[in-house]
């Protein structure tokens, strides 16, 4: 009879395979829960693309980061032209007043020496002391008082040549008479000086000044103007030309743009000068694919180390939550009564709980603390995950409740195995189908929790990177509409990572019960 029974479970085919019937052992353990989960999972198309997006993205971050040669704040400096402003230039178009040795001419003097000249009258008087002044050559007069000269007013400008001294006022006051008046040579103090027509003052064969009405001003400390770039900028603009060359003593060639302003009646002279700079907001290259952001920071590594902090932060936070959820959630259903009062009541306040402002004033907080980003990051994981948990806690005490009145519950009692392993060794992994499901989709909604808080500048700092704060720089207009490649791969990633979760999160839920799919 037994062999007649093997017969009956095992048979052979004509081909010669061995076949089973549906009573086999053997052909019972294929059909295990597991491997009917697994099958309903894969049948589902967007289940299987939802796993296929987050293997992706899993292998785009944590192997990304290490196959580069960047690292995440590694940042990327460039030469680049920066117009700075080297000089002022102005026309002297006033008198100005030289003054000679030993003598005093303050500005209520020159005032009314103005007044004077305004009014074209020769003489004035000042506290019952007479004065006068005479034109002695163009726009040159010479102020005297009792026959003393006292000062001179002028328009043109006696300059020291490159390397000479100041000329003294005797010689500066013999200058600019024969320059206005047309002469080729004058004396001063026993010395001989010779005058071209082009203002240069020479003595002994060598240039030791020249007059110009041009006032050129450096617009830094410790720049020095050589003769030889007054000339080529004087020329530059009596011929309205509105940028030069000139090639300094150092033998580099520097361009100048000028600029005029009629209301001071100032020319800017801009000097483009290379500076070394971060390589911010540079096109996408072979050594940089995404191109770099504001500090000069290579985008592509930026993304795969962001990803790391973004799914770090959101498995965490989900981990913590469920540790809260199922601890506080299963106690509450198995005990029930005042137990699952008070905890439920804390379950309704948490739920009440504003946790966006809080969270935004914490953030306030921590910065005004000056935490490092690695510690705030932390604090970030732990304050979302104490926010979350009760939603977790409510789902484990309405199954344990169910779950608790069964059989097998009545069986645990009766061989006085004790409460913390009925619920920990036999409840909770009753639960964990809807767990999964559950942690599941809130991957992808705290992944977006991250994200808008780093957004807002309140969540990830830098150094560290997350698709939130990278998809920041979108708050400047400019760059959103001209740099692309800053914020649209993080938006991306955001999105396949985040509906990777959800078709995984549905896929798990149909396939742990195909009855809600009817």
């Amino acid at each position: 009879m037994a062999d007649e029974k093997v017969l009956t479970n095992q048979q052979e085919d004509p081909s010669g395979e061995q076949q089973y019937s549906l009573n086999d052992d053997r052909r019972v353990k294929v059909l295990s829960p597991g491997a009917l989960v697994a099958k309903r999972f894969f049948r589902n198309r967007l289940a299987v693309l939802g796993l296929i997006m987050l293997a992706t993205m899993f292998v785009f971050s944590f192997v990304g980061g290490w196959i580069t040669p960047y690292g995440q704040a590694e940042q990327f400096y460039t030469y680049t032209y920066i117009d700075k402003e080297y000089v002022g230039v102005t026309q002297n178009e006033s008198l100005r007043y030289l003054i000679a040795d030993g003598q005093e001419f303050g500005s209520i003097l020159q005032s009314q020496f103005m007044l004077a000249f305004g009014k074209k009258q020769t003489e004035f008087n000042y506290k019952d002391v007479d004065y006068a002044y005479e034109e002695v050559g163009a726009d040159l007069y010479e102020i005297k008082s009792g026959g003393t000269l006292l000062a001179l007013a002028y328009k043109d400008i006696v300059n020291a040549a490159d390397g000479q001294a100041e000329l003294n006022f005797a010689a500066k006051h013999a200058a600019l008479v024969a320059y206005t008046n047309g002469e080729g040579a004058f004396k001063a103090d026993g010395t001989d000086y010779t005058l071209d027509a082009e203002g240069n003052i020479s003595a002994g064969g060598n240039v030791v000044a020249f007059i110009s009405r041009f006032v050129v001003s450096p617009r830094e400390n410790g720049v020095v103007i050589t003769r030889d770039f007054r000339e080529r900028l004087a020329e530059a603009l009596e011929t309205d030309d509105p940028d030069f060359i000139y090639t300094g003593e150092d033998g580099e060639e520097h361009e100048y743009t000028i600029t005029y302003d009629p209301s001071t009646k100032v020319w800017s002279v801009k000097q483009a000068t290379a500076t070394y700079v971060y390589d911010s907001y540079a096109r996408p290259s072979f050594a940089h694919p995404l191109g770099t952001d504001n500090n000069g920071m290579d985008m592509l590594v930026r993304l795969m180390y962001g990803g790391r902090v973004s799914l770090m932060i959101g498995f965490i936070v989900v981990a913590i939550e469920t540790v809260l959820g199922v601890i506080m959630g299963g106690i509450s259903g198995y005990f029930g009564g005042w137990v699952d009062m008070i905890i439920m009541r804390l379950v309704d306040i948490f739920y009440c709980i504003p946790s966006m402002p809080i969270i935004i004033i914490l953030g306030a907080a921590m910065d005004n603390m000056r935490l490092d980003p690695q510690v705030r990051m932390i604090y970030l994981m732990l304050i979302l995950g104490f926010l979350g948990w009760a939603g977790i806690a409510r789902l484990v005490r309405g199954q344990i409740l169910s779950l608790r009145e069964q059989e097998f519950m009545t069986a645990t009692e009766a061989c006085g195995i004790s409460v913390s392993r009925r619920i920990f060794r036999h409840l909770i992994p009753n639960v964990i189908p809807q767990l999964i499901v559950t942690c599941t989709m809130s991957l992808g909604s705290t992944i977006i929790t991250e994200a808008t808080l780093s957004f807002l500048g309140i969540g990830v700092k830098f150094p560290f990177a997350s698709w939130g704060n990278i998809i920041s720089d979108v708050n400047n207009s400019f760059v959103m509409t001209n740099y692309w490649f800053v914020w649209i791969p993080a938006g991306i990633c955001l999105l396949i990572a985040v509906l990777g979760f959800n078709f995984v999160g549905d896929g798990l839920r149909d396939a742990f019960d195909p009855k809600m799919k009817r």
